[in-house]
């Protein structure tokens, strides 16, 4: 950013690496001010300010909900070597001259500061400020962004461990018993990468009249605080489907896999701001709520550490039905069009976020006439609740 008066010709800030991406906690970030005038200016200080915030902010009604966290505040005023200064310590910057003053100064440590982020109620954000202090004159400001990104290790026990769970729902038909719905469903960690496959290993039993169909999709959940209410943005990323199930049949998925897009890793350490995924795996029943299991999962950053050697430590534990570390060395063929649906629906209360359209999920219903077409609605959701101390998921359904 380049502030330009008519005194002051160029005012701007300059990192020393400007093809660095991100920093992480622990790094030393250098630059220098750089300073150029068109008439003589007298400059009483020019002060370096490091900072980064999170701050959330979203109306309820006519209530204006706000909070902000602190995670740097960095100062220090900058002296250009062989300058002479007056008394009073103020110096005269004169035309034709560029004058440069390089700062240097070490983040916190890792674990003190939260990764860069830009939501639809919030956002992360760290900078660096410049402060052009002149006597009698309106403090000149220059402020230059950079991008903040904590490692989040998912090579760990705990993410490299199964995880899974079973659900079962009893259905009626006015009022009158019609069999149930189970699945039973695990993946073999919890922790993964943008770009990997999620293996899913699933067994559907269908024993009601109707015919149910079994998806998995990758939700995001991201929560706000602020005055002590909680703000619930919810968005499905991608899916997957399989194969209609007849009443008294049952179906498997050995190794079914979904992949991870292009995300945010999960940010866990921010107290007003929660970025979390899950993998929800769930049977679409016509004519009544969808049976769901949810997996938490975490998102973590590429590049720490070797996957293949965590998986080859794993190996030994992996059913023969269930191959998915082996894409993880080869990468697999992209999903077809066919598998993915979209979310194009407000989550609502009777319209929840898993509630996709398809047109032949079930016969009992009746189609929709030639040329009909759904209009396209968000694909995310928001929901509101009191804050309490400890966050949970809302029902998706």
């Amino acid at each position: 950013m380049v502030a330009m008066t008519k005194r002051v010709k160029t005012f701007q800030i300059v990192l020393s690496d400007p093809c660095k991406s991100f920093y992480c906690g622990g790094d030393k970030l250098c630059g220098r001010i750089e300073v150029e005038v068109n008439e003589p200016t007298r400059v009483s200080a020019l002060r370096v300010l490091g900072l980064g915030c999170a701050k959330v902010e979203y109306a309820k009604g006519k209530q204006r909900c706000r909070q902000e966290a602190e995670y740097l505040r960095h100062e220090e005023v900058l002296r250009l070597q062989d300058q002479p200064t007056d008394s009073d310590g103020s110096i005269v910057l004169r035309p034709g001259n560029k004058y440069e003053y390089t700062f240097g100064f070490d983040l916190p440590q890792q674990g003190q500061l939260v990764s860069s982020y830009k939501g639809k109620f919030g956002y992360v954000q760290y900078y660096v400020k410049g402060l052009l202090e002149r006597p009698q004159q309106p403090t000149l400001e220059c402020k230059k962004a950079f991008e903040v990104e904590e490692p989040l290790d998912v090579n760990t026990p705990d993410l490299l461990s199964p995880t899974g769970g079973m659900k079962e729902k009893k259905v009626t038909c006015m009022f009158i018993p019609d069999g149930q719905v189970s699945l039973n469903a695990k993946i073999d960690r919890r922790g993964f990468c943008e770009g990997e496959d999620i293996s899913i290993n699933a067994k559907f039993e269908n024993t009601c009249s109707r015919i149910v169909v079994p998806k998995a999709a990758i939700i995001a959940k991201h929560t706000y605080q602020a005055n002590g209410r909680t703000k619930v943005f919810r968005q499905k990323l991608s899916s997957v489907r399989g194969n209609h199930i007849i009443s008294g049949m049952c179906d498997a998925w050995q190794g079914k896999t979904i992949r991870v897009p292009k995300i945010k890793p999960s940010m866990l350490g921010c107290n007003i701001i929660r970025v979390e995924y899950a993998l929800m795996i769930y049977v679409h029943i016509p004519g009544s709520e969808k049976l769901i299991l949810e997996l938490p999962l975490v998102i973590g950053t590429a590049g720490l550490g070797s996957r293949s050697n965590s998986v080859s430590s794993q190996e030994g534990s992996v059913s023969s039905a269930s191959q998915s570390w082996v894409s993880l060395r080869m990468p697999s063929e992209p999903p077809s069009y066919c598998d993915v649906s979209h979310d194009c629906r407000l989550d609502q209360p009777l319209t929840p976020l898993l509630d996709d359209f398809d047109g032949d999920d079930s016969p009992i219903f009746m189609n929709a006439p030639p040329g009909f077409q759904f209009p396209p609605l968000p694909s995310y959701t928001e929901t509101e609740e009191e804050y309490k101390s400890n966050a949970r998921m809302l029902p998706v359904c």
